[in-house]
């Protein structure tokens, strides 16, 4: 038995997340179809994370077992050839046997994007937001790293009972055209980074600082913090092994 790893980037726009569900598409659905046409043979395709409906993958990892030994470049360029516009398989790899690109994983980041101005070109991948004071936004940041429990950021509906995240990486940066947010954490969950995105907005127009935030956390109430940002800025940037 064979073990290969994809990276993989999508626009997420057009699917109901990573994961396969009844009656709605999904990028892990749309590959695993893709697979079955190039090889012939269905495969069980295991992702490193589960995106959400509407959020896109600059380097999404996946990987499945197969039979028989295939040639990376050419299986490749076969998978890209099925797969639509908004999927690409950007690399393939032979890996060990024991690879498992969910439970290997020792580290997941996300990039969230807003824009500055109204732009015909970034609109269904960026919040539209001005004025953001990004100096004040990592003051307020810095509270989110370490071991936290995050049940006041996920989804009410999220049947994870460990809630308990180490967040390792967060920060805001101001370029010409974007406000930046970047976040890094062993693990991720669901809702979690549009949640703590739009508690810090929040926390910003509001004036509050850290103890405002630090209540929220403490509450352990996803009601207590503020709403999440669109799904249409945030981005699986990477996944660490």
């Amino acid at each position: 038995m064979f073990n290969y790893k994809l990276t993989i980037q999508y626009d997420g726009t057009e699917y109901a997340g990573w994961q396969i569900q009844e009656n709605a598409k999904s990028v892990q659905g749309t590959i695993s179809e893709a697979i079955k046409v190039a090889l012939k043979k269905e495969v069980n395709l295991i992702g490193a994370g589960r995106t959400d409906t509407g959020v896109h993958a600059l380097g999404q990892i996946a990987n499945f077992r197969y039979l028989k030994e295939i040639t990376p470049f050419h299986f490749q360029h076969s998978l890209n050839s099925i797969l639509p516009k908004d999927i690409s398989i950007i690399k393939t790899e032979k890996v060990s046997g024991s690879f498992h690109s969910r439970f290997d994983a020792k580290e997941r980041s996300y990039l969230y994007l807003i824009s500055k101005d109204k732009s015909p070109f970034y609109y269904k991948y960026a919040l539209l937001k001005k004025n953001v004071d990004v100096k004040i936004l990592n003051q307020l940041s810095n509270i989110f790293l370490g071991k936290n429990n995050f049940t006041s950021f996920c989804k009410k509906n999220s049947r994870v009972k460990d809630k308990i995240c180490n967040v390792n990486f967060i920060r805001w940066r101001e370029t010409k055209n974007f406000y930046l947010f970047f976040i890094s954490a062993d693990r991720f969950l669901h809702g979690m980074v549009r949640t703590i995105i739009g508690t810090l907005l929040y926390t910003l127009e509001k004036k509050e600082n850290k103890e405002f935030i630090n209540t929220i956390i403490n509450n352990k109430d996803r009601e207590a913090a503020g709403e999440a940002v669109a799904a249409k800025g945030l981005f699986l940037y990477k996944v660490k092994y």
